[in-house]
């Protein structure tokens, strides 16, 4: 029987795959995929994946475009070719020059345990909704809501 650490299971090219895929050992995907990825050992997003899903897995490498979120138990790298669009935890991060990545960042033990702990509802996020913020402070102080016009100058003292 094969040992699971050297079994990798290859998504192709030519394949479109909507849905959750689990492995117990490792995957590549270089097709289009859409929807959720698990799996205990690690997870590489090609160059030619088009993905539009949440990945959870020991260590995941992106060189392709990924649009969700990602839970790297162990180390998530990002080449130069990575274009990623979601929230992202993981025991330790690895960003190559070039590397493209929007979204909320949690990177080290601590954050992967609260992950945890918090049970990380995994979920697709195509369109990055904006939050709204009540906006309290007057106009002209520094604040997340309106540091525009404190960087104007409008700042009262």
């Amino acid at each position: 029987m094969a040992d699971n650490d050297n079994q990798i299971t290859i998504i192709g090219r030519d394949a479109k795959i909507k849905g959750e895929l689990s492995f117990d050992a490792s995957a590549k995907i270089l097709g289009t995929f859409e929807g959720k990825i698990i799996a205990k050992g690690e997870v590489v997003i090609g160059e030619t994946a088009t993905c539009r899903a949440t990945v959870e897995a020991g260590n995941v490498i992106v060189d392709g475009p990924l649009e969700g979120d990602v839970i790297a138990r162990d180390r998530l790298q990002l080449t130069a070719k990575a274009k990623v669009k979601g929230d992202i935890t993981a025991g330790s991060l690895s960003v190559v020059e070039g590397a493209s990545f929007v979204g909320h960042c949690k990177v080290g033990p601590e954050a992967v345990k609260l992950a945890d702990e918090l049970g990380h509802d995994l979920e697709i996020k195509t369109g990055r909704k904006t939050s709204t913020t009540s906006h309290t402070a007057p106009i002209g102080t520094p604040n997340a809501t309106n540091g525009a016009s404190w960087l104007a100058g409008t700042r009262s003292e």
